[in-house]
């Protein structure tokens, strides 16, 4: 049973728009490829463990702190025991040098076995001073085929895609009836969870210096062309909805620049295809509650948990 699902960090979002309208720098949009890249891999990995999750509590996703230090858990699968998976979406050739790890052209990378392990080491001290006694399994999971890694050790907790199959056998022998030991500790980790602010970490940018339109659903590009009532992507052909690609872009924006006044004006700039004010006004309506008059009159979204104002 999934306990926490599994969703896009706030910092992929935030640089796959940025991606889309500014030219990010190499160091940037690398980091971006391996968010995009790790997501994949995660969810990859989710419909593997499809299988057997019912049998366990799952918990994705997790971003703790145990003495100062914070960590993060790709996986945890609690049963009788604890699964800590870490997972890999590394494609084409790496080797090993002692605990050294080098792509296939000699460029050194993270160890991602070190990395899981202090993850299990600080997962272990938490779940101890939690009065949970229970033992941790730490898997390295790589999940994409095309990858191969020389010289590796044969004890290492690693499992290679071709070995998943055996991995979820394993696990479905080790299904037991979930007890209220096991609910109580995904409840104590779940309410020691924490979000992540990315915003220190993106590259500097503003209203003014971002590219206008309005992004496809699909492939993220600004390729795009507005008809009356349906948005239509040039690189993809993905077709959408107009008023939901509107309402999409005023959540984009609304992440993009938190700070910024969300008038109808703004958002009419934002969006660039929509000519008039009113189809603004006609798009949002239902969406969102009318507040005030005259100049001081704004809508605030209907939806649970959207804190944006749209000002008229």
């Amino acid at each position: 049973m999934i306990v926490k699902s599994r969703v896009e960090s706030l910092e992929l979002q935030i640089l796959r728009m940025l991606n889309a309208r500014m030219n990010l720098s190499p160091k940037e949009y690398s980091n971006y490829l391996y968010l995009e890249k790790g997501y994949e891999g995660e969810v990859i990995f989710d419909r593997w463990m499809e299988e057997v999750e019912k049998g366990f509590l799952v918990m994705n996703d997790l971003l703790l702190e145990y003495g100062n230090t914070k960590f993060q858990i790709d996986s945890l699968f609690i049963s009788k025991m604890i699964h800590l998976f870490e997972v890999k979406y590394f494609e084409g050739d790496y080797f090993i040098e002692g605990d050294r790890w080098y792509t296939s052209n000699g460029v050194e990378i993270k160890n991602p076995l070190q990395q899981m392990e202090r993850a299990e080491s600080l997962l272990r001290r938490m779940v101890r001073d939690l009065g949970f006694n229970m033992n941790i399994e730490s898997t390295l999971v790589f999940v994409n085929p095309n990858f191969y890694l020389y010289q590796a050790p044969r004890n290492l907790p690693i499992i290679f895609p071709n070995q998943i199959p055996r991995l979820l056998n394993n696990l479905q022998k080790q299904i037991t009836p979930i007890r209220n030991i096991h609910s109580n500790l995904a409840e104590r980790l779940l309410s020691l969870h924490s979000h992540d602010s990315p915003y220190e970490r993106l590259p500097g940018y503003s209203f003014g210096m971002l590219k206008k339109g309005i992004t496809c659903s699909h492939c993220h590009t600004l390729n795009t062309i507005v008809t009356r009532k349906t948005l239509i992507c040039n690189s993809c052909g993905k077709k959408e909805n107009i008023q939901s690609a509107v309402l999409r872009s005023v959540r984009e924006l609304q992440l993009l620049l938190p700070e910024e006044e969300l008038t109808v004006s703004r958002i009419q700039e934002w969006c660039k295809s929509i000519k008039t004010k009113k189809a603004i006004r006609n798009m949002v309506f239902e969406n969102y509650t009318l507040s005030g008059c005259g100049r001081g009159a704004h809508y605030t979204i209907k939806e649970k948990d959207e804190g944006f104002l749209l000002i008229e």
